[in-house]
């Protein structure tokens, strides 16, 4: 999609992006994409007390919010990063998709640029040692 890091910052000027989720994750890249000059909204389930420091943190950077349970209600624009404990067939992502948007999420670009082959290891056990053999 971007295949460089400096031409995903690029592409985020001047776009409307939503980021759906405020937890940890997500943080960093809602400052990434405001610093990137996009018009950044972050929603979150959480009621606006609820979200606390953090809230504050996001409007002070200029991150319009929008919290409560009708926070994925008329998402616009033209990027939606989906946090990944967010299913991603949801109706209101879809709609977003059916009006021209792109449902991504952090990891999917993290991939996308990552200038690195990216070897996946998954499991329940032994994934200490197959990562430190890789390595």
């Amino acid at each position: 999609m971007f295949g460089t890091f400096e031409n995903f910052k690029n592409e985020m000027k001047g776009k409307k992006v939503t980021v759906a989720g405020i937890g940890v994750s997500n943080r960093p890249l809602i400052k990434l994409l405001a610093e990137c000059g996009a018009e950044v909204t972050a929603c979150d389930k959480k009621d606006y007390e609820k979200l606390g420091e953090t809230a504050q943190e996001m409007e002070s950077l200029g991150i319009c919010l929008k919290t409560g349970d009708s926070y994925l209600s008329d998402i616009e624009g033209d990027y939606l990063f989906r946090s990944p404990g967010i299913r991603p067939d949801l109706p209101e992502f879809e709609r977003f998709v059916e009006k021209g948007g792109v449902l991504t999420s952090e990891m999917e670009v993290f991939f996308d640029v990552c200038p690195i082959k990216i070897i996946a290891v998954t499991g329940s056990d032994g994934k200490t040692t197959t990562t430190t053999l890789i390595s």
